[in-house]
């Protein structure tokens, strides 16, 4: 067995040699590192006839690994191949766990802290962001989309703490949810008809109960003609549409400058001519700036922690105050109610899947504080059901030749 590593180890080193000196970026042609591992390899194997070397038992394995050293990311890169995983993380470098389907589990991964060091590093490296002790944790994103987020040592208990949520594309439009059975047949072309109709939606939920993905299938049906300009902390929407810019966040740079706030990147969407405004995930003060938008009459979308479709609501209300002293709930609350046109909410079930709980709808009227609400459809005996409620301006469906009475029906 030890032979065995010795030999990877040098075969190693040979691929190394071989991407210096083609001058190749492992990180963005992992083609060519697989097509250089696959030489070195077979050239060990010829050498291996003549009793030089200690022949390769699996070829096609010893590829896959020097390709994960060289390219990937070492011991973590099977975790990431594998399509049933859907996030990664590093509590310490002997406890690495993964999460399927909604539940997670202790893989047999030790790393050593030198080895949880250098995939950081070379994590990093491919994002283009940094930590340091001034800038301790860091959100970033890897090649193949999936998004990382890291915690130095001091700030997380002895070890550096490691998140990998992999960007798994399990669906791109809401005929694929409802595939998936997250949503239904009525409940979709609802949401697909008031995407049309240019209302403000809110997309709320936990972590990883799928609003991100949901927002995608969304914003997949907003009309080819519009432009769509979105902001998020790191780039995570993808969606087809021939008119949309992405934007994102900047950590400071060296010297302390050189920082892009959310917020910043909302105000300067504005600028640029939207007919859509997509906001990846509000979290602080930045809701007030997409509630101006809103009010203005901006169509917009974007998602919320929330557990509940009314608590999201509640948040929206509460997260624009953190802009200052002068903004109050007198004037939060109502702008809240009529801005946002309906609430999707999102849970997990038992059994890890993840679905559509609620489609609440906000007719645009608050009193003593509280936002009314009526829900459009809500999760009854396992089934998301037609209720009573009947989604805010009506005239924009009846603008694009919607009947959306005869589409909502009754259960």
């Amino acid at each position: 067995m030890g032979m065995a590593q010795v030999d990877v180890d040098v075969l190693d080193q040979h691929v190394r040699e071989r991407v210096r000196r083609e001058g190749v970026d492992p990180q963005r042609d992992s083609a060519v590192v697989r097509r250089i591992a696959e030489t070195v390899v077979r050239e060990h194997d010829e050498r291996s006839l003549t009793g030089a070397v200690v022949p390769v038992d699996d070829p096609a394995a010893i590829v896959v690994e020097l390709v994960a050293r060289v390219a990937g990311f070492g011991p973590l890169q099977p975790l990431l191949d594998d399509p049933a995983v859907e996030e990664v993380w590093i509590n310490q470098p002997s406890r690495v766990f993964a999460a399927r389907a909604g539940r997670h589990e202790l893989t047999n991964i030790f790393l050593t802290t030198e080895q949880v060091e250098e995939l950081v590093e070379r994590m990093l490296k491919a994002s283009g962001r940094r930590l340091d002790l001034s800038t301790p944790f860091v959100d970033a994103q890897l090649p193949e989309g999936h998004r990382l987020h890291v915690v130095l040592a001091g700030i997380s208990r002895e070890f550096t703490a490691v998140n990998i949520r992999k960007h798994t594309v399990r669906a791109t439009r809401l005929a694929d949810l409802v595939e998936l059975g997250s949503l239904t047949t009525r409940a979709a072309a609802f949401l697909e008809a008031s995407v049309r109709a240019g209302l403000n939606i809110l997309v709320a939920g936990a972590t990883q109960a799928g609003k991100t993905t949901l927002l995608n299938c969304l914003a997949a049906a907003i009309p080819g003609g519009e432009r769509v300009v979105s902001a998020e902390e790191v780039f995570e929407l993808r969606f087809p549409h021939p008119d949309h810019v992405q934007l994102q966040t900047r950590q400071a740079g060296l010297e302390g400058t050189g920082e892009v706030r959310l917020r910043d990147l909302v105000k300067e969407s504005l600028r640029m001519r939207p007919s859509r405004l997509i906001i990846g995930e509000v979290r602080a003060e930045e809701c007030l700036d997409l509630l101006l938008a809103l009010n203005a009459g901006l169509p917009g979308m974007c998602t919320l922690h929330a557990n509940s479709a009314r608590e999201a609501l509640a948040k929206m209300s509460l997260l624009p105050l953190l802009a200052g002293e002068n903004i109050s709930s007198a004037f939060v609350v109502p702008t809240v109610a009529s801005c946002v046109d309906l609430v999707v909410h999102l849970g997990i079930d038992a059994q890890g899947r993840r679905r559509v709980e609620e489609i609440l709808a906000v007719p645009g009227r608050a009193e003593a504080g509280v936002i009314e609400t009526a829900p459009v459809f809500e999760r009854r005996d396992g089934e998301l059901r037609r209720a009573g409620g009947m989604p805010p301006r009506t005239e924009r469906y009846e603008r694009l030749g919607i009947d959306v009475h005869g589409l909502l029906g009754r259960d």
